[in-house]
């Protein structure tokens, strides 16, 4: 996703636009998946509230802060960054989940923080790096830990079914970006919407495929072990930046030994479960 979110950025720089087009795309994607559970089991808005409420948070905010950090730091830097989600994610849960402490969880949190040490000092990046965007990458990291945290207590009390309760928080994500339009520029964004879709439709389709696999994660798994899977997102995006953006994402040695390093951290903390 992020390089289709790169792909869309060099055809539509908004990214904001781009963050809403992705998320309405998704938000169908994921709504086509619910349609089926939503008839059979029927719709409880008592148990929705708190999905459309973590919605808000992510995708909402974190959606915005990707896109962004998408367009200032690449989209190989943003998926590294974004593979520490265990290491926010592991401490959200120990505190507030009272899962289990284990040493390879603080060895996994070691390997990762070596990993973003790698990748903070590397001196080869594109010319149109910017480091405001690893800003972006980890405070959006850092809402998407506490959506998993909460999405997982929230599975723990609810008989809706996960391919409902997704939709639900893209609406409130979308719905988020929807408030940051109308605040911030009112009517100036619609115009280009419509193209802004058929550019980050990629991006959409595989946001929304993403979602609903990650609700049916979390609803069977461990925030532990589901989030270091997720993480593994770092070497995917490095591998896919290398295949189809290496001239411009310039993956160099340092960078991809901090995925590894992430990586490996987070494969640390999902062995410890």
């Amino acid at each position: 996703m992020a390089v289709a979110v790169r792909f869309g950025l060099r055809r539509s720089d908004d990214a904001v636009v781009g963050t809403f087009a992705t998320a309405t795309v998704a938000l169908c994607v994921t709504a086509a998946f619910g349609i089926v559970p939503a008839l059979e089991n029927g719709l409880d808005l008592g148990e929705l509230w708190p999905f459309f409420l973590a919605g808000a948070v992510a995708p909402g905010i974190s959606q915005l802060l990707f896109t962004h950090a998408v367009r200032d730091a690449g989209a190989a830097r943003t998926a590294v960054l974004m593979g520490t989600a265990p290491l926010f994610a592991v401490a959200i849960a120990l505190v507030a989940l009272h899962e289990p402490v284990r040493a390879a969880l603080l060895g996994g949190a070691a390997l990762i923080v070596v990993g973003g040490i790698a990748l903070a000092g590397e001196r080869v990046r594109p010319e149109d790096f910017r480091r405001l965007g690893m800003l972006f990458a980890v405070l959006g990291t850092l809402m998407f830990a506490m959506r998993d945290n909460l999405l997982r207590w929230l599975a723990g009390s609810t008989d809706t079914h996960p391919l409902v309760t997704a939709p639900v928080t893209l609406l409130a994500g979308t719905a988020t970006v929807v408030v940051y339009l109308a605040v911030t520029r009112r009517r100036s964004w619609a115009a280009g919407y419509g193209g802004s879709v058929r550019v980050f439709l990629p991006a959409g389709l595989l946001f929304g495929l993403s979602y609903a696999s990650l609700f049916e994660a979390y609803y069977r798994g461990r925030v532990t072990v589901v989030a270091p899977l997720v993480a593994t997102e770092s070497l995917w995006g490095v591998a896919f930046a290398v295949l189809l953006l290496r001239r411009s994402e310039l993956v160099g040695r340092r960078l991809l030994a901090g995925a590894a390093l992430i990586v490996a951290g987070g494969v640390l903390i999902g062995a410890s479960r």
